[in-house]
């Protein structure tokens, strides 16, 4: 009995986020896409699965070293800044004029990943991606050399009378996710952002290391990340579309794919609270 009331909150927390689809007349789970045939095979059959697939194992090691990647030190800082309205043509401009040079100066140990507008989402808002080669240490002098820039010091004063409120977070990238390279355009990118509930994320690593697999096929995964610094337990997905029609059917396809909606079943009761922004990528941003 407690099996299947755990069951069915899960479902209705699938059902309230959206990402599953209605069931077929008569199936127990209403919300729940298709689920009965993947909740009757035998346990053995997601067993034998979990042996193709590399897994954690949250005792032994810091969950940042089993979830990261291992063949680089890299560290990423996602920026958001809430514009005033009046002000985002003037943002703009400054920031194509000012942190390319960053980017393209190689005392500086950073790579600018990508540097949009929010289109669909929290509005007026600029959302900047960075990449440090070499971590904290590579950060740290990032900073360091920034405070003796003038040119960017007089940019920080500027910026700072057209912002509303601004945030960042220190993330890592997922080893089992894309390397973030850049790419031509044009494309729209969504960022969708997850809460986590409080240890579970090594749960959430080992189910989306076998669910990205699904999500290949038209090269829309951009990158995964997860937080270091500033709201923890938080992931991001960037996704990069032509359109929001090819999003929509990218997304939809998803569904004919068989062992996707079990990943989603599982993974939908992780969840605390999720975000979608649909952004369109600066003129300077690497990722167009």
């Amino acid at each position: 009995m407690a099996t299947r009331v755990l069951r069915a909150r899960g479902a209705a927390a699938a059902a309230a986020s959206g990402l599953l689809r209605p069931a077929a007349p008569g199936s127990p789970l209403p919300g729940l896409r298709s689920m009965t045939s993947s909740n009757n095979r035998p346990r053995e059959d997601s067993w034998l699965k979990s042996l193709f697939v590399r897994k954690v194992d949250p005792r032994k090691d810091a969950h940042s070293n089993l979830l990261a990647k291992r063949e680089t030190s890299s560290l990423y800082k996602l920026q958001f800044h809430n514009v005033k309205p009046e002000c985002l043509d003037s943002y703009n401009k400054i920031c194509q004029e000012v942190l390319p040079k960053i980017h393209e100066d190689k005392h500086y140990p950073c790579t600018l990943v990508g540097t949009w507008n929010t289109w669909y989402g929290e509005q007026d808002q600029a959302v900047h991606l960075w990449r440090y080669e070499g971590g904290y240490p590579a950060l740290t002098e990032v900073m360091s050399k920034l405070r003796e820039n003038q040119e960017f010091v007089n940019f920080r004063k500027a910026r700072s009378n057209m912002l509303l409120s601004r945030r960042n977070q220190l993330l890592l990238e997922f080893s089992f996710w894309n390397e973030p390279v850049p790419r031509s355009g044009p494309n729209i990118y969504e960022l969708r952002s997850y809460q986590l509930r409080p240890g579970t994320m090594i749960e959430w690593g080992n189910y989306w290391a076998r669910a990205i697999r699904f999500r290949q096929d038209s090269n829309e995964a951009v990158g995964g990340f997860f937080s270091q610094i500033g709201q923890l337990y938080m992931v991001h997905h960037l996704w990069a579309y032509k359109n929001l029609q090819s999003r929509e059917d990218i997304r939809n396809a998803a569904w004919h794919k068989h062992g996707w909606e079990e990943l989603v079943y599982y993974t939908v009761p992780l969840i605390q609270e999720m975000e979608s922004r649909i952004m369109i990528p600066l003129k300077t941003s690497p990722l167009q």
